[in-house]
């Protein structure tokens, strides 16, 4: 089935071509220059070689191997990975050599009715040039943005609460309402009863009891509650928020007060604090910074050149 030249995208065929030569809206040769090519003439193409060859030439145009590969890698790299392996047989790139042929002829006939030359035309060329310059300058300013050491610190210590971890372990008694389901024969407490329950494990655990211990005979969170209510290591946005905010307070070792959740009332404690290191974190940093520079570059670039509004018509 003949897929449509738009599936394949259009746009990134019509952009890639501008670059082979569609220079839209060239500005007015001096007089001394010579004629300018005739407005039905085809685009100017790359010259072709043995290591090169032409591989599709439609009316006077030709499109070397490499020009058509890079038109190809352009509009299979918008593809989805799973579209991407079918685009990569022979009859797939027939399939858009017919179609880019279509799309030339088209474009051709369309010079010769001088339809290039109006002003809407111009306009919208001048864009697309625009737009394919300024999207390749930017991927230049990104590859080569590195952000530097002071951007780099400044990231980490605005986001430190990221890279934080606890090891915790906590006793849950559940009350009436909680989603945690009443085993076979177990009281329904309220929660008071709860509450009371909660604060009386507590102060056994500060009297030396064994948390573990309590934890497997007490704890309504049977899957913690199993393993002396180890619920492991976890970062901030992992628990429900008064747990997570009474369990990065804690101390090593420190045995919270019950924390009321939806669940219950929660006897915690903490085991280990863990915040990962500026050098374990900066590659990651780096990524996230990089944007920041890259606008930087853009910011740049737009103060060293002279824009005018015309405040009649723009406002001021």
């Amino acid at each position: 089935m003949r897929i449509p030249l738009s599936s394949l995208g259009l746009w990134a065929v019509l952009t890639t071509f501008t670059a082979f030569g569609q220079t839209p809206a060239a500005p007015k040769a001096p007089a001394a220059a010579p004629a300018k090519a005739p407005a039905s003439a085809a685009p100017a193409a790359a010259p072709a070689s043995a290591a090169d060859p032409v591989v599709l030439t439609v009316g006077g145009e030709k499109v070397t191997k490499s020009q058509f590969q890079s038109i190809f890698d352009q509009v299979t790299a918008q593809m989805p990975p799973e579209r991407k392996a079918a685009a990569q047989t022979p009859d797939a790139k027939r399939q858009m050599a017919e179609q880019l042929a279509e799309l030339k002829s088209l474009a051709q006939e369309a010079r010769r009715r001088k339809m290039d030359q109006t002003a809407d035309a111009k306009t919208q060329m001048q864009m697309r040039a625009d737009q394919l310059m300024a999207g390749m300058l930017y991927q230049e300013l990104a590859k080569s943005a590195k952000p530097d050491d002071a951007a780099i610190q400044k990231y980490y210590d605005q986001h430190k609460g990221e890279y934080e971890s606890v090891t915790a372990r906590h006793i849950l008694i559940r009350m009436k309402g909680s989603a945690v389901p009443l085993r076979d024969g177990q009281e329904d407490l309220t929660e008071e009863q709860a509450l009371a329950k909660a604060t009386d494990l507590q102060a056994k655990i500060k009297a030396g009891g064994n948390f573990e211990e309590l934890a497997k005979a007490n704890s309504d969170d049977a899957g913690s509650g199993a393993n002396g209510g180890a619920l492991g290591d976890f970062t901030r946005g992992r628990m429900v928020p008064q747990f997570e905010e009474t369990a990065f307070k804690l101390a090593v070792n420190e045995v919270s007060d019950p924390v009321k959740t939806q669940f219950g009332y929660h006897v915690i404690q903490v085991t280990k604090h863990d915040t990962k290191a500026l050098a374990d974190m900066r590659a990651e940093i780096e990524q996230k910074v990089a944007p920041e520079s890259t606008q930087k570059s853009i910011d740049a670039i737009k103060a060293k050149t002279a824009i005018t509004y015309d405040q009649t018509f723009f406002g001021k």
